[in-house]
């Protein structure tokens, strides 16, 4: 049976990756893309949904689905009010499960980071544990957390500090083995891909890939 998913974040960096390949794939009959703004993008699964955090809950109905993926996120030079940020990468993606959960979805995807942990003194790692622990909390039959490191690319946004950390990350990833080589790079395009085929997979409650998990996934 084709499924339903929605897609939060279809418009950023992983997200754009991903939108392409739940398009692309003959698991499913229809995707809904969740954005602030129309996307550039027609196809004949696609429906777009233009709204944003405060005006999802007030349309409960748009998000029934079989699946959610949520690649939800900002930055602190984007968005440097903490409150504000908070918001973006913790109270819409647990909005967004929470929504699809209510629509009848039994799986939720979502983009982490690698660190995080809900006991964290440091804010971003702690906002993305707190993320999880409560999506985990609706009891998804399936939920899979993601938990990329560096996030390799080409950003259309101008970032100079970070366009020289990813020419220079490949060489710090030559010492990434063993225990720390969840710390490695991985593109945007391999971590979208990787969250498709996770879907495949319906055994265990919830499970967390890092770079080595998601490599394996790659191949399936």
């Amino acid at each position: 049976m084709m499924k339903k998913a929605v897609v939060f974040g279809a418009s950023g960096f992983v997200g754009s990756y991903l939108l392409r390949e739940l398009l692309d794939s003959p698991d499913y009959e229809e995707v809904i893309a969740v954005v602030r703004r129309e996307l550039p993008l027609s196809h004949p699964k696609l429906r777009m949904w233009i709204g944003d955090y405060n005006s999802s809950s007030e349309t409960r109905e748009k998000f029934v689905c079989d699946e959610v993926f949520i690649a939800l996120g900002s930055t602190t030079k984007r968005t440097p009010d903490k409150r504000e940020y908070y918001q973006v990468d913790h109270d819409y993606p647990v909005l967004a499960a929470r929504l699809a959960r209510e629509g009848g979805a039994h799986s939720v995807f979502l983009v982490s980071s690698v660190g995080a942990n809900a006991a964290s003194k440091t804010f971003y790692i702690r906002t993305k544990g707190e993320t999880e622990r409560d999506i985990l909390a609706l009891n998804f039959e399936h939920t899979r957390i993601f938990r990329p490191s560096m996030i390799m690319g080409h950003r259309s946004e101008n970032r100079p500090l970070e366009r020289v950390v990813l020419k220079v990350w490949p060489l710090i990833d030559l010492f990434l083995v063993g225990n720390v080589d969840r710390y490695r790079g991985t593109s945007a395009e391999d971590i979208a891909r990787a969250m498709k085929n996770s879907a495949k997979d319906a055994a265990g409650r919830s499970k967390i890939y890092y770079w080595r998990e998601m490599r394996e996934l790659l191949q399936c």
